[in-house]
């Protein structure tokens, strides 16, 4: 570079050297990490596939044929109507459902990934998923971990079906997820399916929020032992059977970043309660409440879940809550016949 012969040349030869080694050496580490991630991946798979086994097809069809044997029977005639069936499943999916979408495209490995419906609840709960299944067309897997349970559609055809039978019968900002997810399959497969607006119906019009109930609601039986006048207590307590529904959901809808306070005001004023929030210090999340406690308005609750009734694992606890319920209109919950009954069932001893 200090006027010696050809040192232009030597320089750019140089420089190419360089520049090539760097080329060569940053190759040799993308495809090692490659390689550790496929590993790494493969190791994470493995451990999955220990902690959540697929169901079998024998195990569905043992659970579906224990349901099917059940008293349940009679309560699902009403959900052979589609249309009933989608708004129950519209308000499963936004209680205990979630919707997950990859990027558009293909992977390393040519492999078109479609998104996913997931429905997580306890393990109790597969003889009703297993109906559902076979009311979809047997569309969907299952997954078990722990007693968790996972009901995942993930094939074009089960995810179309479902898009079709919710379609338009959505109420919470859960509606977002799902317009990106029919967003996804018109992108990808060149469809033109219509935008789902929300339903804006009267509750009580539909099974949306038997279907919600199925997934977030709480039958709750309260019994109060009477006791004396103490140290502790400056007044006796007599004895004290009350009743009470529970809504519990999220204030915040993470996937969509929406609020949640608006839709359960709306449910609120249909159930003629008010919204309560309170917060968990363990997991740092405020989660906003419904609770129905008036007889009048009970009596009202169960004229609606005759009409569209629960046909999952909850549907025990409601009966349950909804025959104590008569036992004190009909005041026999002032005998001690009655009381036993209903410490017996509610399992207090």
């Amino acid at each position: 570079m200090h006027s010696f012969s050809n040192a232009y040349n030597v320089f750019f030869l140089a420089l190419l050297m360089v520049v090539s080694s760097m080329s060569f050496w940053f190759r040799d580490i993308i495809s090692e990490g490659k390689v550790k991630t496929i590993e790494l991946l493969n190791f994470f798979h493995n451990a999955y596939l220990k902690i959540a086994k697929v169901v079998s097809i024998e195990d569905v069809q043992e659970a579906l044929k224990k349901y099917n044997s059940s008293l349940l029977l009679n309560k699902n005639e009403v959900y052979k109507n589609k249309n009933n069936l989608g708004y129950y499943l519209a308000g499963l999916l936004e209680g205990d459902g979630s919707i997950s979408i990859p990027a558009l495209g293909n992977t390393t490995l040519n492999r078109i990934l479609n998104p996913r419906i997931v429905f997580t609840t306890h393990v109790d709960n597969l003889g009703m998923y297993a109906y559902i299944q076979s009311e979809l067309g047997n569309i969907g897997r299952f997954q078990v971990s722990g007693n968790i349970l996972r009901y995942i559609i993930g094939d074009k055809n089960g995810i179309l079906i479902f898009i079709d039978l919710i379609h338009g019968k959505l109420r919470t900002p859960k509606n977002k997820r799902f317009n990106a997810l029919i967003q996804n399959f018109n992108l990808k497969y060149s469809l033109n399916i219509s935008e789902s607006k929300l339903d804006l119906s009267s509750f009580g019009d539909n099974s949306w929020l038997a279907g919600f109930s199925e997934a977030d609601g709480h039958f709750g039986v309260k019994y109060l032992d009477s006791k004396p006048k103490s140290d502790n207590m400056k007044r006796s307590r007599s004895e004290n059977i009350s009743l009470k529904f529970r809504l519990d959901q999220r204030a915040y809808d993470k996937p969509t970043s929406s609020s949640m306070l608006p839709f359960m005001e709306k449910l609120g004023s249909f159930l003629n309660c008010n919204v309560k929030m309170y917060s968990s210090n363990k997991t740092c999340t405020e989660t906003l409440s419904l609770s129905v406690s008036s007889i009048d308005n009970l009596k009202f609750l169960i004229e609606y879940f005759e009409m569209h009734p629960l046909i999952g694992e909850k549907y025990d606890k409601y009966s349950k809550w909804r025959l104590v319920y008569y036992m004190i209109i009909s005041k026999e919950h002032l005998t001690n016949e009655g009381r036993l009954k209903i410490k017996s069932l509610i399992g207090k001893s």
